[in-house]
């Protein structure tokens, strides 16, 4: 039952429904000036053109898509945070070797850390970021007081501390809180894609014009590659009130404008290719275009059929030279038709090297779909924890189209139930290959009357990395399923062993944090002379090994999923990664013994804490010591 309003009528909005229903192009986003806050308005200048009979003077029309607060996105993107990664190795799998990333926190500043490791890296960027659909929650970004207060304050924070809000219709900000949210992230991922990369976002009918303007801004509009329109469900909805909405887009955009996708050898979109008359050269198609795409002077001639009838030229001019053209008829290529007023030209199959793809992605068996998503995540979890998972078919024939190879990065910043993750581990289980994932999920809160919550979970985070778990044990159990039966030895047993050590599995948590330095690193002049004894160590005090180091490679721009390894050398922790990449030890009391043990390895780079050395004797032998036994070592204190 609807309550009473107590209030009298709102007349100006009601003014403003009516204007919105008859002059639909004339709704807007406008600050309100006596609250600051963003309302719905009307554009006059827009609704007095449409009440005009000639060209109203205004405002300087140019081509652009605007918002309240894209100013304030793009300073977000370009701001610098003091954040830092933290390992969580009790939920990773695999920890020391694994290659694959699971990361945990606002993909906003996710994002801001991968810049320095992974810029250029990225080959293939898939997202599904929440629609815009009145109920999603969305990402409020607002670094300038940067204290967990203000969230509180201001009722931007869940009960974990999760900058979230809900972007119902009713907000004035409807678009542009979506728009400022996706704007600034894409700006970042933008960086991390390699230069033969390509992005890949899923998005319904609400944004995808909007998102698409976006996109063209931030990759350029030579760079949009394709509007796919994926069949996302098997079965229409007969319960719709208009039109029953059985698809969604996938807009594709690439870092560079050369890149192009990989030709598809489909059968069943081969059938066009027929061999009516027997021609030696197999089954062909007869259609293919003769006319040139850009106008040449040499391609300018009439054509003379065998019937005597002359063939002028399309407006371009022909696609080949004149002598090129009359070889290309000697070899049957070119044909007339029989009354010699046209010609057509004649493509074999096997000169095809595929066929490229359509932008109509309808093939269930090839793309998957929702209620085939559900499924395939009801067998991982079958608490039935995530309600709009995407098909790993989906994305798997994303890797194919994108050409992703071995050791090439898949990145998923709107991670979800990681779907992503588990495309790439049933990939690398069914070719071999290393392709590695980088996933990146805030811990938004479950409903607490979900299954989910019920079930265990409190955040979509968890729901995500048990999914891998599971997803990565069956595939093993699988695997090693296989060689039961198999002597030891033969070849298939061999074959499956094989795979087996290969095949990376595990993934490496790491968690969004403040960073490992205390106040005072960033801010020395805010300290007081009483408390400079409690600022001799700069570092907090909750803060381990680990955590110090992975701060260390962010800093140094390392790869996070470099192999690690932990040694005990001359009574200290010292850890190795990638074998001789970068030698670190935060202990407390480093002597000279250990600096040379050091030393002696000859690390790429070596670092240690500034507090930690035993002496300042030894901080100075230190550099002494690399300086005649390492020379090409880069030292650093942290």
């Amino acid at each position: 039952m609807d309550k009473l309003k107590l209030h009298s009528p709102d007349l100006t909005a009601q003014n403003i429904e009516k204007l919105a229903a008859l002059f639909p192009n004339c709704v807007t986003e406008a600050k309100d000036e006596k609250t600051g806050q963003l309302k719905r308005a009307i554009d006059f200048d827009l609704l007095r053109q449409e009440l005009s009979d000639h060209i109203v003077d205004g405002p300087r029309e140019r081509y652009h898509l605007d918002w309240p607060g894209k100013r304030k996105a793009l300073a977000t993107a370009n701001a610098p945070i003091a954040k830092t990664l933290r390992p969580r190795v009790e939920e990773s799998v695999n920890f020391e070797s694994t290659r694959n990333l699971y990361i945990e926190g606002d993909n906003l500043e996710a994002l801001k850390l991968l810049q320095e490791v992974y810029l250029g890296s990225v080959k293939v960027i898939f997202i599904d970021p929440p629609y815009n659909t009145g109920n999603d929650f969305i990402y409020d970004d607002d670094f300038r007081e940067g204290s967990q207060e203000y969230f509180e304050r201001s009722n931007q924070t869940d009960h974990e501390g999760n900058r979230l809000i809900s972007n119902s219709e009713s907000n004035g900000r409807f678009h542009s809180d979506w728009l400022s949210m996706i704007y600034s992230r894409l700006r970042l991922a933008r960086n991390l894609l390699h230069g033969d990369g390509a992005l890949f976002i899923s998005i319904d009918d609400c944004e995808a014009h909007s998102l698409k303007k976006i996109c063209d801004e931030v990759f350029g509009e030579s760079n949009f590659i394709s509007n796919v329109i994926w069949r996302s469900k098997d079965n229409s909805n007969n319960d719709a009130k208009r039109f029953s909405v059985d698809h969604n887009h996938i807009l594709i955009y690439s870092k560079q404008s050369h890149w192009q996708p990989a030709k598809l050898h489909d059968p069943s979109k081969q059938t066009h290719f027929k061999n009516p008359d027997n021609d030696p050269k197999g089954p062909y198609f007869d259609g293919n275009p003769l006319n040139s795409p850009n106008f040449r002077e040499n391609l300018i001639y009439d054509l003379e059929s065998p019937q005597g009838t002359t063939i002028p030229p399309p407006k371009n001019g022909w696609r080949w030279s004149k002598g090129v053209m009359e070889e290309k008829i000697r070899m049957g290529e070119i044909r007339f038709n029989e009354t010699g007023t046209g010609i057509r030209r004649r493509t074999y199959l096997r000169d095809t090297n595929g066929l490229p793809p359509s932008s109509l992605w309808s093939d269930l068996e090839r793309t998957g779909h929702n209620r085939q998503a559900k499924y395939e995540l009801l067998k991982l979890l079958p608490e039935d924890l995530f309600d709009t998972p995407k098909p790993t078919k989906l994305i798997r024939y994303i890797f194919e189209l994108a050409k992703v190879g071995d050791n090439d990065i898949i990145l998923d910043f709107f991670s979800g139930s990681a779907t992503a993750a588990n495309a790439v581990l049933d990939q690398n289980t069914e070719d071999g290959g290393g392709r590695r994932f980088i996933m990146v999920q805030i811990p938004e809160a479950c409903d607490e009357k979900s299954p989910a919550f019920k079930a265990g979970y409190k955040t979509i985070a968890e729901i995500g990395k048990e999914r891998i778990r599971r997803a990565g044990a069956k595939i093993r159990a699988e695997l090693e399923a296989q060689l039961d039966g198999e002597l030891p030895g033969t070849e298939v047993h061999t074959e499956i062993t094989t795979r087996l050590a290969n095949l990376d599995t595990g993934f490496r948590v790491l968690k969004i944090d403040t960073s490992n330095m205390k106040d005072v690193y960033y801010a020395p002049d805010a300290v007081k002379q009483t408390e400079l004894t409690y600022q001799v160590d700069n570092i907090k005090e909750d803060r381990t090994p680990e955590d110090l180091l992975f701060q260390v490679l962010l800093d140094w721009g390392v790869d996070l999923a470099l192999p690690i390894a932990r040694e005990q050398i001359a009574g200290n922790t010292v850890f190795f990664v990638d074998e001789n990449a970068l030698a670190a030890c935060f202990d407390p009391a480093v002597d000279e013994a250990l600096i040379r043990a050091i030393a002696e390895r000859k690390p790429l780079r070596a670092v240690f804490r500034d507090s930690g050395f035993e002496s300042d004797d030894a901080r100075i032998n230190a550099g002494q010591l690399f300086q005649r036994l390492s020379p090409a070592t880069e030292v650093k204190t942290l």
